[in-house]
């Protein structure tokens, strides 16, 4: 009876329970026929109750977003099911994050343009957002655990969530779906920090390792007059990179000299290797295809190492200023690695 005087107080308590109620009864009606746990709505408590008859309303975006998530069954479904994807027993362990929370917190930190950190104290923080999300007085997790979830999602869905979005903005005016914004995310790879004494390095490195595979292709054990300086030039890389501060001011000209005077000499004999083997040619047509790219090759990280060595030839500072062009290589390296 108080339950039912606490609803009949509360100007949309009645609507939000009778919505919650019909959610719980789908929950049911699922387990029974073998569906996931996971992929339900939860069960609301007498404190959700309470926070309803607050009469606190959402806000007309976060409303009307609300209202198209309802109506997306399917949607939710499928997002149950890619959470507990590869899971063995799915019904068992302690309950994590369910579909309509995952669901409606992506869509939030999409609408909102929040990390994840924030999502979650805006979430914990605000009496509506914990409305909008589903979670109400149910504590929420840490930000790792919506990361967690939100990876769970595979790409097939998230381009659903993405177009769910997109077709829910376009219906509430604020878009007009003609427009694609690009975002981009840093993600780790194997590219060095482009410093002079590694981009020398590199020039000896994938130089001579594009000169061993035309001599393969030409079916040489070697070219002539091209020596494999590797050994010494990574040896001195590593010098001029463990060096102390004290090391740098005593002899790091000189190392570098010495690193300079071996990327020019890997590179002039390159460029002699490709004159000497110039009228060789393959004895079938892809033979012949591959060894000309690869000539083309050697010939275009030559010219990036004529750069690199200009360039760490005439170090850059306060009184000599490198124009950008001799130091747009730094950026970024040229060379593969």
């Amino acid at each position: 009876m108080w339950l039912a005087g606490c609803l009949e107080s509360a100007g949309c308590g009645r609507r939000n329970v009778g919505l919650r109620s019909a959610r719980v009864q789908a929950h049911s009606k699922r387990k029974r026929n073998g569906a996931v746990a996971r992929a339900t709505a939860r069960q609301i408590s007498f404190a959700d109750v309470e926070l309803m008859r607050q009469g606190v309303r959402l806000e007309p975006l976060l409303e009307a977003i609300s209202k198209f998530l309802d109506s997306q069954h399917e949607m939710i479904e499928r997002v149950g099911r890619d959470l507990v994807r590869g899971l063995k027993k799915p019904r068992k362990g302690r309950r994590g994050l369910t579909a309509p929370q995952v669901l409606r917190s992506l869509v939030l930190m999409r609408v909102k343009n929040w990390d994840y950190r924030e999502l979650r104290e805006r979430i914990a923080d605000g009496v509506t957002l914990r409305q909008f999300t589903d979670f109400y007085c149910d504590p929420v997790p840490k930000h790792d655990a919506f990361n967690r979830g939100f990876n769970r999602l595979t790409p097939q869905t998230l381009k659903a969530v993405n177009d769910l979005v997109v077709q829910a903005a376009v219906g509430l005016g604020l878009e007009d779906g003609a427009r694609l914004r690009v975002d981009t995310t840093v993600v780790e790879t194997d590219i060095h920090h482009p410093t002079d004494n590694t981009l020398l390095w590199d020039v000896v490195r994938v130089v001579t390792r594009l000169v061993g595979r035309l001599a393969k292709a030409l079916k040489m054990r070697r070219i002539k007059g091209f020596r494999d300086r590797r050994r010494s030039a990574h040896r001195r890389m590593y010098e001029i990179q463990r060096m102390t501060t004290r090391q740098r001011q005593e002899c790091q000209t000189t190392i570098y000299r010495a690193l300079i005077g071996i990327a020019e000499e890997v590179v002039a004999s390159a460029k002699t290797a490709l004159d000497k083997t110039s009228k060789l040619r393959g004895k079938s047509l892809a033979a012949a295809m591959m060894i000309d790219a690869l000539r083309e090759q050697i010939a275009h990280y030559c010219d990036l190492g004529k750069r690199v060595i200009n360039q760490a030839r005439r170090p850059c500072s306060k009184a000599s200023k490198c124009p950008m062009p001799r130091k747009s290589i730094r950026s970024s390296s040229p060379i593969p690695t």
